[in-house]
């Protein structure tokens, strides 16, 4: 089934509330074997300027796969079929690193649906903000639904 193209321009509610902790800041850095201190010692990311353990920078990818990605794979009516869906581009604007302590939101926008050579392209946008509306990042994807 194709993606509905309008669909284009929807946004989905603000998601709950991801509170950014120094556990999972480093289990994540060593999930991709980053060693760097700013991930795991209060005192490096001080003396760097930042007030707690900052984040590797794809540390966002935890939230957009929990967040942004859920929404439109559990919504119905957008006609996703996650079994022929694959990632085809991923980029990050940050604002500012993530870091410890941070409590997030993200808010999901679907900016572009598009078949080509059959198979549809939807381009999702995923603003992470502080609870406080800080933004942080913007994380922009593409997914292919492959044809049948």
């Amino acid at each position: 089934m194709p993606l509905d193209p309008s669909y284009v321009g929807h946004a989905y509610p603000r998601s709950e509330i991801y509170e950014v902790g120094r556990e999972k800041v480093r289990e994540f850095a060593d999930a991709i074997g980053d060693p760097h201190p700013m991930y795991r010692d209060v005192d490096a990311a001080k003396s760097a300027g930042h007030p707690d353990v900052i984040a590797p920078p794809t540390f966002v990818m935890v939230l957009f796969n929990k967040y942004a990605l859920e929404a439109v794979v559990r919504d119905p009516g957008l006609g996703l079929d996650y079994d022929r869906m694959v990632h085809g581009d991923m980029t990050f604007t940050y604002t500012r690193p993530v870091q410890a302590g941070d409590q997030l939101v993200v808010t999901t926008y679907i900016d572009d649906i598009m078949a080509r050579a059959g198979n549809d392209f939807l381009t999702l946008r995923a603003e992470i903000d502080t609870v406080d509306g800080d933004q942080v990042i913007t994380a922009r994807a593409q997914l292919v639904v492959r044809g049948s």
